[in-house]
């Protein structure tokens, strides 16, 4: 009788490990920016019907975030996206990461909904006496865990430049807005709609993309301050902000450049090959690429 349960529970074992290694083989781990949680899901939602046994687990965190969970919790993803370039390249190349691959674009606007305070009122020659208004909030992402939150504070100092020679009814200041409503810094830019949404905010600094995205009212910002013309390249280097780097103890400075997203394979990457094949349908021009474009970016 012993001999026969044996023979009976060791396929039971053997079948049991197939299962997970299967399993294993078909899961893509992807942590990625907030700004990309609707794009990534269509994404996901095509790449499946090519490949149907593949089961996405989607981590969304500012980018910055994103970085730290390899770099100082030792996880492991098979892509990680972000919102920033330069995230990948300061925080996770050469030793987390081999290569740094741009897939998309973007420009910083100022969103808000039909019951903003002002909303009727608000434009391209007053929106920072709106914002700085007592009875108006706005919300903006943690500079140190989200690139929205530091392209913001970047904004502010182009704005500031730019606005210094126009006719406005006050001074451009960036540290008065970065001392205004503080309150209402959130981990990352997406975490900003519900506030929006619940009129605890009347305006959010964020992509284009997230307020096409969710349908919202945006006042598009001058394109020598919204990051969004690659030929002004040169012109966005002169903003600069210093952040937390992979530890508390780090600081690393981030320079004003064209919002740029890109992805990598990090070296961890449980499921290298899964990744490249997702990697290639993101890059296909009637692929992923089509896809990014119908949703904004």
């Amino acid at each position: 009788m012993k001999k026969i349960i044996l023979f009976v529970l060791i396929p039971l074992v053997f079948s049991f490990v197939s299962c997970q290694n299967s399993g294993k083989e078909n899961r893509l781990v992807v942590f990625h920016a907030g700004s990309l949680s609707l794009p990534m899901k269509a994404l996901a939602d095509s790449f499946t019907v090519m490949y149907p046994k593949t089961q996405f687990r989607m981590e969304a965190a500012g980018s910055v975030d994103c970085a730290r969970k390899i770099t100082e919790l030792g996880r492991s993803c098979d892509i990680l996206a972000s919102a920033d370039y330069q995230v990948i390249e300061k925080l996770l190349i050469p030793e987390h990461a081999y290569m740094n691959q741009p897939f998309a674009v973007n420009s910083m606007v100022i969103a808000f909904t039909d019951r903003s305070r002002r909303a009727d009122e608000i434009h391209s020659g007053n929106w920072s006496e709106i914002l700085l208004s007592k009875d108006v909030f706005f919300g903006r992402s943690d500079p140190h865990a989200d690139p929205c939150g530091y392209r913001t504070v970047l904004v502010l100092q182009l704005a500031e430049d730019y606005y210094r020679d126009k006719t406005v009814t006050r001074p451009f200041r960036v540290k008065d807005f970065t001392e205004k409503d503080r309150r209402f810094i959130r981990p990352k830019e997406v975490d900003l709609l519900a506030l929006l949404g619940s009129q605890s905010i009347d305006y959010i600094f964020i992509y284009k993309s997230v307020a096409l995205q969710h349908n919202l009212r945006y006042l598009e910002l001058p394109e020598e301050i919204n990051l969004g013309n690659h030929e002004l390249a040169s012109h966005y280097s002169r903003a600069k902000l210093k952040i937390r780097g992979n530890s508390p103890a780090d600081s690393v400075t981030v320079t004003g450049s064209p919002i740029v997203y890109s992805y990598t394979i990090p070296k961890n990457a449980e499921n290298p090959e899964l990744a490249k094949k997702f990697a290639r349908f993101l890059m296909d021009p009637e692929g992923g690429q089509k896809i990014l474009r119908a949703m904004g970016q």
